[in-house]
């Protein structure tokens, strides 16, 4: 059964996911956010209730 022979797969994903950590990971991590979280206070919408025109 060749699925359960981790020759060429197993090498494959443990260098793809160091690539990932060590390469790709850090060079993601130093761009900026285009929209940052600001710090405005949020304010309550005021809740009135709808009038229904037929009750």
């Amino acid at each position: 059964m060749p699925q359960l022979n981790p020759n060429p797969w197993l090498f494959i994903m443990i260098i793809s996911w160091l690539t990932y950590s060590f390469i790709i990971q850090p060079k993601i991590l130093t761009f900026l956010t285009a929209n940052p979280p600001s710090n405005k206070t949020t304010t309550t919408p005021s809740t009135n209730p709808w009038i229904w025109p037929w009750t």
